[in-house]
């Protein structure tokens, strides 16, 4: 223990006597270390760390797909919750659930609330405890029960100041009464990620019963719902899949679906994660590329001041110390860097964590419960040990091969070997050069990949123009909307407030607006068109107001857009999009034909207008249908406002306008179309974002390699380059025999590199649009990038070697 003690004292005495070399290499291993830690803590809390229910492993969701008409996920409905209730033979616990949105009226301001109509077991599947009251009870899962509402501790304590008292109160909801029959405790969460809804939603903050009467097995077109399940014990999800596949195929059968309808079960902790684990594990194989680097790049700083340390370590050995000995001192060394990097990188780490929360980049679950906690140290420790060993095997190796006679022959010339001005002695830093130059090229192409991704995915038209449009949601709920005339009278009367205001060129409403998230489609049926057997047709359902299209500018292709004409009095009508008009009717005009849900309530076709991006710049939707918002009237819709200037100060005066005609009725969300287009492209951001910015210090490092293995060559090489000037070389070929020495190591990095990135990068299919995995732009573009930047690193001490003074460097020797 005191050998060690003095090894360390040692270790700290030299790394202060180099201070900036010191520094360099611990900001070096900082950024790497800290990379490593910071992504390493996301896959903690969204990989490793087990969600907060109880057995999470045993939980489950079922969800809908039918593939061959678009549909890769989709609710279930409470007719086939009841087939799998009955016929299953794999989950030990059931729920039924769908969430909504609801409007908790009785105060100065309504409040917009997310909450869940569920069964009993689903909150008694999922750990939940009373601070007050009680929970859903299993009578209350069938109908004719008194409505009541269970309250989050969140919701308790914002909207009724922690009132201990609440439990018997009632709250009115949607214009309903609810009895309050208990709080939940704190630390209980239910939120979208855990259960995707068909609308934006957050944290689930009101349970409200959900009963199931005798006709519920009859709901099979309802597919608005989810179901959440647990395994039995030893059952594993694939069993379950093997056993829910039957199921669906009885339904299929039964219900006469598409002959790709099926059922997935998705363990929870998996749907959490998403499609977002791709992306990490890309991420922190990008972080552990750049943790090489770093460490190729340390082994060289290292190998360069072992040069100048070979005398004292020759008198060292000749003293008597072993190789053990010298092994052990110098590992001190590395492994106390490691470790000054890993505590620098902790805060490297803590402060990217606090980028990506202010980036934000919304396809992060449970991005409040990232953090540097004990596992993100335990990994920190680890890598920072592990990060010491391996940069420290490089100095050791060299130091144990010292030749003793010929280090100290070298006199005052510490380090200064012969060889002349050539890298062949060098293998070692050879190879660590190469290394660096093949990974950080690696790193780069995958960088260029996902940015040219990006670029293409921002190039893509949504159908229609962002600029200058205010957006919001509004809410009308209660008693007096429960009828279709108030609904429409509402929508009418603030629709022409709102459109005379100034500054206001049109206005428009729709259920759902693009890149919100909202999903709404069904079955229809077309004139002059029958589903081959084991087929059916689904389309996107969407109502719209008059001037909707107008106010997005979505164009019109042909027909007309709706009218005042389009009223209840009239007969309905629709609008559907061009990749709808181009499948039925490619060679004639779909103007006056025929869709219908109802075969006896025909609804004819007046105008064909562009597709639009609903779901997302790369995604491609389905076919789309518009009803009148008066044919078809929905208290809840988005109200999309087109101004002749900047939105900023005109959404008060448009929420200020509907509250006019109604202050009971809710309007949030309040957002300008281009937010909502730069939300949409979060992940892709995000992504590219962080991966360009490892490539661009993963190059920084490779320069920085190639220019310090080129540098000490020229520093221990001026007794050999004032002979060549003696000898009568010029300055030029000085700098081409160095740069040529850099450049070949850089050549050969690329050459290594682009065959790991054709191979690396098929990982990154999916996170790709438009571009392939092997685009030749990209692998022609960055091995040219990184062949500059390695000139321009050789170039530098080249230029050093023609400073020397021959009458020095020879009076030297």
């Amino acid at each position: 223990m005191h050998s060690l003690f003095l090894d360390l004292r040692y270790a700290l005495r030299t790394l202060r006597k180099n201070m900036m070399l010191t520094l360099v290499i611990v900001a070096s291993l900082a950024i790497g270390i800290g990379a490593n830690s910071a992504i390493f803590s996301v896959v903690d809390a969204l990989l490793l760390r087990p969600l907060p229910y109880p057995e999470p492993d045993r939980l489950a969701a079922v969800w809908l797909h039918s593939p061959a008409i678009g549909i890769l996920r989709d609710w279930p409905s409470p007719g086939q919750y009841i087939d799998i209730q009955n016929e299953n033979h794999s989950f030990e616990q059931m729920a039924l659930a769908q969430s909504r949105t609801f409007i908790l009226a009785g105060r100065e301001q309504p409040e917009r609330i997310d909450g869940l109509r569920t069964q009993s077991s689903l909150l008694k599947m999922l750990g939940a405890k009373p601070l007050l009251g009680r929970l859903l009870l299993p009578e209350e899962d069938q109908p004719g029960k008194p409505a009541v509402a269970i309250l989050s501790s969140r919701l308790w304590d914002r909207l009724f100041n922690s009132d201990r008292e609440i439990i018997g109160k009632s709250i009115i909801l949607d214009g309903n009464p609810f009895t309050v029959a208990g709080v939940l405790q704190g630390g209980f969460m239910l939120n979208a990620e855990v259960m995707p809804s068909e609308g934006p939603m957050d944290k689930m903050d009101v349970f409200l019963p959900l009963p199931l009467g005798a006709d519920a097995v009859q709901k099979r077109g309802d597919e608005n719902y989810n179901i959440i399940v647990r395994l039995k014990p030893g059952v594993s999800v694939q069993q379950a899949q093997a056993d829910i596949d039957v199921i669906a195929s009885r339904i299929r059968g039964k219900d006469k679906r598409d002959a790709s309808f099926g059922m997935h079960v998705v363990g929870l902790q998996e749907q959490v994660a998403g499609d977002v684990r791709r992306a990490l594990l890309v991420l922190l194989g990008s972080v552990w590329l750049v943790l090489l680097i770093a460490c190729a790049n340390v082994a060289n700083l290292l190998l360069t001041r072992a040069a100048g340390r070979e005398k004292e370590v020759a008198i060292r050995t000749a003293l008597g110390a072993g190789w053990q000995r010298l092994a052990r001192q110098l590992f001190t060394e590395s492994v106390l860097l490691g470790l000054l990097g890993g505590v620098a990188g902790l805060l490297v780490a803590q402060l990217s964590i606090y980028v990506v929360r202010a980036m934000n980049p919304g396809n992060i679950p449970r991005l409040d419960d990232i953090a540097i906690n004990g596992g993100v140290l335990v990994f920190t420790l680890g890598v920072s040990l592990a990060t010491g060993i391996l940069f420290g095997v490089a100095p050791v190796w060299r130091a144990i091969k010292v030749d003793l006679n010929t280090s100290l022959k070298a006199g005052g010339r510490s380090g200064q070997s012969g060889g002349g001005l050539h890298l062949r002695r060098h293998s070692l830093r050879r190879l660590l050069v190469v290394t660096e130059v093949t990974l950080s090229l690696m790193l780069v192409i995958g960088a260029g990949l996902l940015i040219r991704s990006f670029v293409r995915l921002q190039s893509v038209p949504p159908g229609f123009t962002t600029d200058h449009v205010l957006t919001m949601e509004v809410a009308a709920a209660g008693p007096k909307y429960r009828d279709d005339k108030p609904v429409i009278n509402f929508y009418k009367e603030f629709e022409s407030r709102v459109a005379h205001l100034p500054g206001v060129v049109a206005e428009g409403v729709v259920s759902a607006l693009p890149l919100t998230g909202e999903v709404g489609w069904g079955r229809i049926n077309v004139e002059g068109y029958a589903p081959p057997p084991g087929q059916e047709l689904q389309v996107d359902i969407r109502v719209a107001g008059r001037d909707y299209f107008r106010t997005m500018e979505i164009p019109l292709r042909k027909g007309r857009f709706f009218t005042e004409d389009d009223n209840a009095d009239k007969p309905q009508v629709v609008i559907i999009d061009e990749k709808f008009a181009q499948r039925f009717w490619p060679d004639s005009d779909p103007i006056g034909k025929h869709l219908w849900f109802d075969p006896k309530k025909p609804v004819t076709i007046v105008g064909v207008v562009g597709v639009v991006k609903q779901y997302g710049l790369e995604t491609d939707g389905k076919i789309a249908t518009y009803f009148p918002q008066p044919q078809q009237p929905d208290p809840r819709m988005f109200l999309a406002v087109r101004t002749s200037s900047e939105t900023a100060g005109l959404a008060s005066a448009v929420v200020k306008e509907i509250h006019a005609v109604d202050p009971d009725v809710v309007v949030y969300g309040i957002r300008t179309m281009q937010e909502r287009l730069h939300d949409s492209l979060a992940r892709q951001r995000f992504s590219s974002t962080m991966l360009g910015a490892f490539a661009a210090f993963a190059l920084l490092l490779a320069a920085m390699g190639l220019y310090g293995v080129l540098s000490h060559l020229v520093t221990q090489s001026t007794h050999d380059i004032g002979v060549l000037v003696t000898l009568g070389a010029r300055p030029g070929n000085i700098i081409r025999l160095v740069v040529r020495q850099g450049m070949e190591l850089a050549a050969v990095g690329i050459v290594v590199g682009l065959v790991g990135a054709a191979a690396l990068t098929r990982v990154m299919t999916s996170l790709l649009f438009g571009v392939s995995t092997t685009d030749a732009l990209t692998f022609a573009t960055v091995p040219a990038l990184l062949a500059a930047v390695a000139f321009a690193a050789t170039v530098i001490p080249a230029w050093r070697a023609t400073r020397v003074d021959p009458m020095v460097a020879l009076r030297e020797e």
